[in-house]
């Protein structure tokens, strides 16, 4: 509330100021012309006075006239410019402050949505862990092989989910500073069939179908960096579709770029926010009512290494419903050798 008072009163001087600024060009406008025209009848009778004109019509063609009207139109052409000037110094500051001001509100959103995700992504994994080996601990003896197993399975998985959210954070914070890849050619389509089994074995209540075009050139990449990104992608497709999650994935090649394509049939994605989904901490709703998990992370680190690849990342509306994203990677070069990629 402070912070909008203090706005609203910046607001207020700054428009102060430029009514300010109005009003005195007005009278600088109005204190020439009344000089302007002092000067004038004090020329014309001092001329009458000398003999050098004998009517007023010889005054208006006179040299002394002409002078004393450039030098007005000089003078009301400063006073414009300067008046402009300062009128669109002040609207530019007003702009400044104002982007300003919406860009540390969402940022303050931001990060208080991140802060309400990351303790109840942190503190959930945590819970379901203590309470699998509390459980172990307590009834172990009691407990038949079975369910045993399945506590230890639940533990193992939740352990599962926490490094991968503390992984997560450490790549979005590398991935600000000189991240280096391991660059090599790969086989995308192996890397992401392999990935789509897995997910379909950790997700059997979903539906994930992968399809991809015969001989397909190699990408030129770092091999954990793509494997994040598909991951990132099906994991995000299968949290925002209703069970039974169908999520297509597709590879195929366009010229000398590969296509890779993740489309569910989720909540799909509003207009306004297409822009944002990639900003860091940024998800779609209110972290108050959001039901589904998360920390805002994932399509960031999508862009980034995406980015990092040379390649590009769209989003656009799945038909009848849901969400595609679409990647586009350079195939490899003949060139095989090891280098570094940096992040761009």
């Amino acid at each position: 509330m402070q912070n909008r008072h203090l706005r609203f009163l910046t607001y207020f001087i700054m428009g102060y100021m430029l009514l300010a600024f109005v009003w005195w060009s007005f009278l600088l406008f109005t204190k020439n012309r009344d000089a302007f025209h002092a000067k004038i009848e004090l020329q014309q009778i001092g001329m009458a006075a000398e003999g050098v004109i004998q009517s007023p019509m010889d005054f208006y063609v006179s040299e002394r006239y002409q002078e004393l009207v450039t030098s007005y139109r000089k003078q009301e052409r400063m006073i414009m410019g300067e008046t402009i000037f300062l009128s669109l110094s002040l609207l530019a500051g007003i702009y400044v402050i104002y982007r300003g001001y919406r860009r540390e509100v969402a940022s303050s959103k931001q990060q208080r949505n991140f802060l309400l995700s990351i303790t109840h992504e942190l503190k959930s994994p945590l819970a379901g862990i203590r309470l699998a080996l509390e459980t172990i601990a307590k009834r172990g003896d009691q407990l038949p092989p079975d369910k045993r197993q399945m506590l230890s399975m639940r533990g193992i998985k939740e352990a599962d989910r926490l490094n991968k959210l503390v992984e997560d954070l450490l790549l979005s914070a590398r991935l600000e500073s000189a991240y280096q890849f391991h660059q090599e050619p790969l086989a995308l389509e192996e890397l992401v069939e392999r990935i789509v089994l897995q997910q379909s074995q950790q997700n059997p209540e979903a539906e994930i179908d992968f399809s991809a075009s015969t001989s397909l050139a190699h990408v030129s990449g770092d091999r954990q960096a793509l494997t994040s990104v598909v991951i990132n992608l099906i994991e995000n497709a299968l949290k925002y579709s209703s069970p039974p999650a169908k999520v297509v994935v597709s590879l195929r090649q366009q010229g000398d770029q590969l296509c890779l394509e993740v489309a569910d049939q989720g909540i799909g994605i509003r207009g306004q926010d297409k822009k944002q989904v990639f900003e860091k901490f940024f998800r779609v709703g209110s972290e108050d009512t959001r039901k589904t998990k998360g920390t805002g992370l994932g399509l960031f680190i999508v862009k980034e290494l995406v980015k990092a690849h040379h390649g590009t990342i769209k989003v656009r509306d799945n038909q009848p419903q849901g969400t595609v994203f679409a990647i586009t990677l350079p195939i490899a070069t003949v060139k095989k050798e090891q280098s570094s990629l940096p992040v761009v």
